[in-house]
């Protein structure tokens, strides 16, 4: 049915996304310093691929997400002028002594970096069906981190994958396209996730 295609005629599931990742400023002069706005509005728009994967399994999963960049928008909101990037945000929510926000972008990188390291693992890997992508992918990001409570919650999302053939072709009808499309998308939110993965580590964004 035409109706559960999640593209416009003609184009790719990109196109139908709010902000992407290739639209996220980052300030290289100013040690990579990315966005928060962009970067948070590209992170929302990212969980509506977890509808194309059409499960109620995966309600938990974007609902992590989106409670994680609320938590940091949260805090945006509340001081605005010290927040226009995620580096400031966290640099300065941490002297109030504060890290919510902080903890949300911990976990909100995580998931971010478990949706990316699916799809590279599975667009890469053309024999692979989606379900053994995205638990390899959980097993190496979130996995380590989420308690026996969650763990099979996650589970549960990954086992309701659907075949790749049927969420490639909701995606877009040309394939080629949709593939190089995606790869333009991962590449940038990889590069986002690889500074703010290296930011995260370092001791002064810890508390």
């Amino acid at each position: 049915m035409a109706s559960t295609n999640a593209y416009p005629p003609g184009g790719t599931f990109l196109d139908t996304l709010k902000k992407s990742f290739t639209d996220v400023p980052v300030n290289k002069e100013k040690d990579n310093a990315v966005s928060t706005t962009e970067f948070l509005e590209a992170a929302e728009s990212l969980t509506t691929l977890f509808d194309v994967l059409g499960s109620v399994a995966f309600t938990p999963v974007k609902s992590d997400m989106l409670g994680n960049v609320k938590k940091i928008r949260d805090r945006q909101l509340a001081a605005p002028g010290e927040s226009e990037t995620l580096q400031d945000l966290v640099l300065n929510e941490l002297k109030t002594k504060k890290h919510t926000a902080t903890e949300g972008l911990v976990w909100l990188v995580r998931g971010l970096d478990f949706t990316a390291i699916a799809l590279s693992q599975n667009i890469a890997t053309t024999a692979e069906e989606l379900s053994t992508s995205f638990r390899n992918a959980y097993g190496s990001t979130l996995k380590p981190h989420h308690s026996f409570l969650v763990k099979p919650v996650f589970s549960a999302a990954m086992s309701a994958c659907p075949y790749r053939n049927v969420f490639y072709g909701k995606l877009g009808e040309d394939q080629e396209k949709v593939l190089a499309e995606l790869r333009v998308w991962l590449a940038s939110l990889e590069n986002l996730l690889a500074i703010l993965k290296a930011f995260l580590d370092r001791k002064e964004a810890k508390w």
